[in-house]
C-alpha cells in the first residue's frame, strides 16, 4: 500500500513539473501570423492533412479557398463535404489530370497558369483566411510555373492568411520559405498489395 501511495505521489509530482515546463513554453509563444505550411514526401496523406486543416478553419468560421493543380475535375469526397459550407469556401479544380495522363506539356502549363491565376485572386481577397494549394509542388517540379515567382508571392501573402501547399518533391526554395514543413514517409501502402484506389479513402 505504501509503495502504491509513493508511486501516486511521484507521478503527481512528475506531472506537475511537466505542466509547469509546458505552461512556461506556451506562455513564451506570443506571435500570431499567417503560416505557409508545406505537406510533402512520398507517403500518403498530404492532401488529406491539408483538408483536415481546411475543415478546422471552416469550423472556426474562416472563409477559405482551394485550388487543385494537376488533378482532374472529378468530384472527390472532400469536395462534396466542403461544398456543404456554401459560399464559406471557394473551390477551383483546374487541372486536366496528372501530367502522365495528358502527355501534353503545353496543356499542363496552361492549366497550371490558370490555377495560379485563381490562386492570386484568392490571395488578394481580404476575406479569405486560408487557402489550400493542392499538388502545387507537382506543377513546380515539372516547371509548369515560374518557381521563383510563386515562392515570392507566397512569401508576400497577407500577414493573416494561411496557405497550405501539398505534393511530392517540394522545392528547396519553398521549404526554406515555409513556416511548417511535414514530410510524409511511406512505410507501407495497400496499393503495393494490389488494392485499388477506393471511394472514401483515396477520393
Amino acid at each position: 500500500m505504501a509503495n502504491e501511495v509513493d508511486e501516486i505521489s511521484r507521478h503527481k509530482a512528475k506531472m506537475a513539473n511537466r505542466k509547469a515546463i509546458q505552461d512556461a513554453e506556451v506562455a513564451g509563444k506570443t506571435l500570431e501570423k499567417g503560416l505557409l505550411i508545406v505537406h510533402t514526401g512520398k507517403g500518403k496523406g498530404k492532401s488529406t492533412a491539408a483538408f483536415g486543416l481546411l475543415l478546422r478553419a471552416l469550423g472556426r468560421g474562416f472563409r477559405c479557398g482551394v485550388v487543385q493543380f494537376g488533378k482532374g475535375a472529378w468530384q472527390s469526397g472532400e469536395r462534396s463535404a466542403v461544398e456543404r459550407f456554401g459560399d464559406q469556401v471557394e473551390w477551383h479544380t483546374l487541372g486536366e489530370g496528372f501530367t502522365w495522363e495528358t502527355q501534353d506539356r503545353a496543356r499542363d502549363v496552361a492549366a497550371a497558369e490558370k490555377a495560379w491565376a485563381a490562386t492570386e485572386r484568392l490571395m488578394a481577397d481580404t476575406a479569405i483566411r486560408m487557402i489550400v494549394l493542392d499538388e502545387l509542388n507537382i506543377a513546380l517540379r515539372y516547371d509548369h510555373l515560374d518557381k521563383s515567382k510563386v515562392v515570392a508571392a507566397l512569401r508576400a501573402r497577407r500577414p493573416d492568411q494561411h496557405i497550405v501547399v501539398t505534393g511530392r518533391n517540394a522545392p528547396a526554395e519553398l521549404i526554406e520559405a515555409a513556416d511548417l514543413v511535414t514530410e510524409m514517409t511511406l512505410v507501407k501502402h495497400h496499393f503495393s498489395a494490389g488494392v485499388k484506389a477506393q471511394e472514401g479513402i483515396e477520393f
